[in-house]
């Protein structure tokens, strides 16, 4: 099993999740994240004075499958949320050892 984390611009998640369903992949988790990369941040005005937001507002989706199926969601998410643009974001895969289902006791890729 790997565990993918996917970083992404919030207006793509919804074409990112159908993407996923599409590629059968039904569970996830969804944070809000702030980071800083090559997009740099931008410059606000605020009661006169200028400041700089350099931590910019993104969602990370974590999704747990088995390893015959990284390929499929990565590209799956990887088309999903593409634009071309600096920001798009970033995919992670790591090794997953375990999985447990705490509710039934299921080990391994049924738990996950």
């Amino acid at each position: 099993m790997v565990r993918i984390e996917a970083i992404i611009r919030p207006a793509k998640l919804d074409e990112v999740k159908t993407a996923l369903d599409e590629a059968g992949v039904h569970g996830m988790s969804v944070l809000d994240i702030r980071g800083a990369g090559k997009q740099k941040g931008y410059t606000q005005h605020y009661r006169g004075s200028e400041y700089t937001v350099n931590l910019l507002p993104k969602l990370m989706l974590i999704v747990v499958v088995p390893d015959a199926s990284q390929e499929l969601v990565i590209s799956a998410i990887a088309d999903a949320a593409h634009t071309g643009e600096i920001g798009d974001g970033k995919i992670f895969v790591t090794p997953i050892s375990e999985a447990v289902r705490i509710r039934t006791g299921e080990r391994g890729e049924t738990a996950a």
